[in-house]
């Protein structure tokens, strides 16, 4: 390799600080080599190698969706010109010899890990890769840009970039322009990320005439356009970024201030533009976003009572529970200040809460279960507070239904109960307080509520028992009207009577000389 191209180098890990320790172990470029991209998975390599073509990957064995064993298989079969570094702990060397067979070029034990084993490893590897054709200067530009970007946004500042700076970017002043492809209808998919990011190209160069553009990934679905211009630009970078959002639905814009200090790219970065894209989160309506556009002043929000909440619920007062709890979520999605990640925790926990408090108190949280992690997946990739909240909603129309189930399950049983003890003690002097206070009922409570499971009321329940009995009595017993009356719990013999004959047709002796005629 020719003098002044860098070797590209990917790293692959699952662990972050490991990455970041790794990108910052050795003075790259100094030694001829440069750390182009991360991932946290094989998968995510393989999708990184298609755009990028590394030539040398740094990976760990173990990781999740696809380990570094198949990562190694896949890359040499499908790129043999990529040569692989393993990284590996104790106890993994069946894994490590499986992918030294596969074709990875070395290994190197992560606990033994230093910067002049490292070295000399990647020297190991770049020995083996041919000399590339050389390349146009935009590319040579281009790796210097990318390291020198890194640094910065990694908050390394203490090197001094401006020889290398002067040099790619002819213009005195700076720009970024986010863009969001979270909302967008392909998921931000690699194929849609590589057509629009030369959509954008195109246009920059229409629009803004001999600028110059350097595009980067802040994540998978956020892409940067680092844009060097004369400062009698900068306003045409709000009506480009109009432009494309309206040509292209459900992809949002971020616009950073002006600079002229390149080295507070790294802190625009990571404070203005992840504070406007976090804004877009509350608000993904608006597509295009400059600083300008964030209030100052941003409501502040109290914490949740968790003790009243989980009260309600403990005493089943789920409309009351649920009620506060929406009130407050409405609040706090006004609050686009509060960190994204710990908006989406409050979420996740309320619902493993709620869980746990109906699993307490018997209900059947069997279908909650089952579910739990989905909404805990689908809240971790929600792309705006709104989607939240309505994830949010589902699961209590979910906690709805197996409190009704169970209500009227419920329902069924205390009937049966109260029913059965009326028929027991119907002879008893009974009242709707008197059986109200035996099941611990307030008394115009168990009124609407006998009426609403029921066919009947109370009192015309307990009058149909007592008018059967006096029945059964006046056909078999030779007993005195009056008598019977009091038998089956009426102390006035005339209201008995009247009641006899509402429910009968007949007063108690035309039943009984019409029943003994038979």
């Amino acid at each position: 390799m020719r003098s002044g191209d860098l070797f590209k180098i990917l790293i692959v890990d699952d662990e972050k600080l490991i990455r970041q320790g790794i990108k910052h172990y050795i003075n790259w470029e100094q030694e001829g080599f440069q750390v182009i991209g991360e991932a946290s998975n094989g998968q995510e390599a393989l999708e990184f190698i298609e755009l990028n073509n590394p030539h040398i990957i740094l990976t760990d064995i173990v990781m999740p969706i696809m380990d570094g064993e198949e990562l190694t298989r896949v890359v040499k079969s499908k790129y043999p010109h990529i040569q692989i570094i393993i990284l590996s702990s104790y106890g993994e060397f069946d894994y490590v010899r499986s992918t030294l067979q596969s074709g990875a070029v070395d290994y190197i034990l992560k606990p033994k890990l230093d910067g002049q084993g490292l070295l000399k490893v990647l020297r190991t590897a770049a020995s083996k890769i041919p000399s590339p054709q050389d390349n146009e200067k935009k590319s040579e530009m281009t790796v210097s840009v990318g390291y020198i970007i890194d640094k910065l946004i990694s908050g390394y500042t203490d090197e001094d970039y401006s020889e290398a700076i002067s040099k790619a970017f002819p213009h005195n002043h700076f720009c970024l322009m986010g863009v969001d492809f979270k909302n967008h209808p392909s998921g931000g998919t690699e194929d849609f990320l590589r057509y629009f990011k030369k959509r954008i190209e195109t246009a920059v160069e229409e629009k803004l005439g001999n600028s110059i553009n350097y595009p980067f990934n802040l994540d998978k679905s956020i892409l940067i356009f680092l844009i060097n211009l004369n400062k009698d630009k900068l306003s045409n970078v709000i009506s480009l970024a109009n432009h494309l959002a309206h040509s292209e639905s459900g992809i949002g814009f971020v616009i950073s201030k002006g600079f002229t200090d390149f080295s507070q790219l790294g802190s625009i970065t990571n404070k203005e533009i992840r504070e406007m894209l976090q804004y877009r989160f509350y608000f993904p309506e608006k597509n295009v976003l400059s600083q300008e556009d964030i209030p100052n002043d941003a409501p502040t929000c109290s914490s949740l009572n968790l003790d009243r909440f989980t009260n309600e619920i403990k005493h089943e007062r789920f409309d009351s529970a649920f009620g506060y709890l929406q009130d407050y979520v409405t609040t706090l999605s006004g609050c686009y200040k509060t960190d994204v990640f710990e908006y989406k925790s409050f979420f996740e926990n309320i619902i493993f809460t709620i869980t746990v408090l109906f699993g307490n108190m018997e209900y059947d949280v069997k279908d909650l279960e089952n579910k739990k992690f989905m909404y805990f997946n689908s809240i971790d990739e929600a792309s705006s507070a709104r989607d939240v909240v309505e994830l949010l909603n589902q699961f209590i129309a979910e906690a709805q239904k197996i409190i009704s189930l169970k209500g009227k399950k419920a329902s069924k049983s205390n009937m049966k109960l109260i029913l059965e003890y009326i028929e027991e003690h119907y002879a008893e002097p009974l009242t709707l307080t008197g059986v109200a206070n035996h099941f611990h009922f307030n008394a115009s409570y168990l009124s609407s509520y006998f009426a609403s499971n029921h066919s009947e009321g109370f009192i015309e329940y307990l009058n149909k028992i007592r008018i059967e009995e006096a029945a059964k009595l006046l056909i078999n017993e030779n007993l005195p009207i009056s008598e019977i009356s009091g038998i089956v719990g009426y102390s006035d013999h005339s209201y008995f009577c009247k009641v006899f004959k509402k429910i009968k047709g007949l007063s108690p002796s035309q039943y009984r000389r019409k029943k003994s005629l038979k």
